[in-house]
């Protein structure tokens, strides 16, 4: 008797059931724990990898500096935002410990005067981190100007950063050691690939003595808000050191008188306060002070002058657009005796100085990793407005404010790798114009 498809079918599919029907405890038993070794394997490679991304975060916030972040919305380094450290697009993690550091070569051609044209390595940053667990962490910065450091050469070797950094709760940070100033842009944030133009702009290396750091303690943090801080008390200037026969003082004010926490005299202290408020997409504005007495109550130097810096500062990026502005302004009183015992001397100490820049830039081109960005800075600034008030015939008249106008353009090899060109124009000492080239990186 034949046998109908469907039955056939039927008999089938009762027959492939049947094993299911026939499940002896023990196999039903063996195949759930079967099933649950594989969902315990699934879950421990989603914790292997969950660990592995917050060992590379916590190694991404041990590599960078402490300091206020004026990060803009836009990220991109092609536009050269700034932000609280150089180190974290990139860095090399051993452990605990982290790698990084910065460097420049630069190349100067004068019009007026070809004796002057030179090259150096401009600066060469190393930097080590260490993060002793999620909270606390340290983190220094060691620095060679000018590739020689001996008695004959003009190098510099000096120790730019060295810290400890400790999170106390989601807004605030407590940090000791030798500490950045969170003055402007590029006191904090200066790494060739995060700035405009192959050296460093007039107005944040002359007023505010770029970079400037001193020993002390400070507490920083943000809020949800956009609005960020950055308090603390430091070491501070010592004008017992001013040398009034040297121009260095015409060059930078605060500069001449700073101490860098190398053997520095702590009779008086500096405290500072900076704000940051980046709740608007694109948008950064900010303002700090720096301030305290400066005398020392040094031998043979019978004064107490007192210093103040203040700045103020504004970025806004649009897509390939930024435009920025900066202005400082620094005072210095009680110096009349200071200046009056030293008569006769080409740089007494100033009362007032300052400076201010516009600068606009935007990127042209964009492929892959390659970025053209060219950029304008027009800058005005003055060391020495104005000295204190003397007997007659014994005044120092105050000097010109200088105009410096920057053409150049960056070009990127890739976020950490630029070269850079441009011209510089001055407005007064003429003899200075020049054309500069360079190559920064940050590792």
């Amino acid at each position: 008797m034949k046998k109908s498809p469907i039955a056939l079918c039927i008999a089938a599919a009762l027959l492939a059931a049947a094993p299911a029907y026939a499940e002896t405890p023990e196999e039903a038993l063996a195949r759930r724990l079967d099933a649950l070794s594989q969902e315990l394997d699934a879950l421990k490679a989603q914790v292997k990898q969950l660990k592995a991304q917050n060992e590379a975060l916590a190694a991404q916030q041990e590599a960078t500096t402490s300091g206020v972040t004026t990060a803009t919305a836009d990220s991109s380094p092609y536009i050269a935002p700034t932000g609280v450290s150089p180190q974290v697009s990139a860095n090399t993690v051993l452990g605990r410990t982290s790698l990084f550091g910065y460097g420049e070569i630069n190349y100067s051609h004068y019009d007026h005067d070809s004796a002057r044209t030179e090259a150096t390595v401009r600066r060469a940053v190393f930097g080590i981190g260490y993060r002793f667990n999620e909270n606390t962490r340290f983190v220094s910065e060691f620095e060679i100007e000018n590739a020689v450091v001996s008695a004959e050469d003009g190098g510099e070797l000096e120790v730019e950063q060295f810290y400890v950094d400790h999170r106390l709760n989601n807004w605030a940070n407590l940090k000791v050691g030798l500490l950045l100033i969170p003055s402007g842009y590029i006191n904090v944030t200066h790494e060739p690939p995060r700035y405009f133009g192959v050296e460093r702009n007039f107005v944040e290396t002359a007023i505010i003595p770029s970079t400037e750091r001193e020993g002390g303690i400070g507490l920083y943090g943000s809020t949800k808000y956009g609005l960020s801080y950055d308090i603390g008390v430091t070491t501070s200037f010592n004008f017992a050191n001013w040398d009034f026969a040297s121009n260095e003082g015409r060059e930078s004010p605060l500069g001449a008188a700073h101490q860098e926490l190398s053997n520095a005299r702590a009779a008086d202290l500096a405290q500072y306060a900076a704000l940051n408020y980046d709740g608007i997409r694109g948008l950064n504005v900010g303002a700090s002070v720096f301030t305290g007495e400066a005398g020392q109550n040094q031998p043979n130097f019978d004064a107490s002058p007192h210093f103040t810096l203040t700045e103020a500062h504004a970025r806004y990026v649009r897509g390939p657009l930024q435009l920025q502005a900066l202005y400082a302004q620094g005072h210095i009183s009680d110096t009349a005796q200071i200046n009056l015992a030293n008569v006769g001397q080409p740089t007494p100490i100033p009362s007032n100085f300052h400076g201010w820049y516009l600068q606009g830039a935007y990127r042209v081109w964009k492929q892959g990793d390659y970025a053209l960005t060219p950029f304008f800075r027009y800058e005005r600034f003055n060391t020495a407005d104005n000295y204190a008030e003397l007997p007659a015939g014994l005044g120092v008249p105050g000097l010109g404010t200088e105009t410096v106008r920057t053409y150049g353009a960056s070009f990127f090899l890739n976020p950490n790798v630029v070269l850079k060109a441009d011209y510089q124009q001055f407005g007064i000492d003429k003899a200075s114009n020049r054309f500069n080239l360079g190559i920064g990186l940050q590792f």
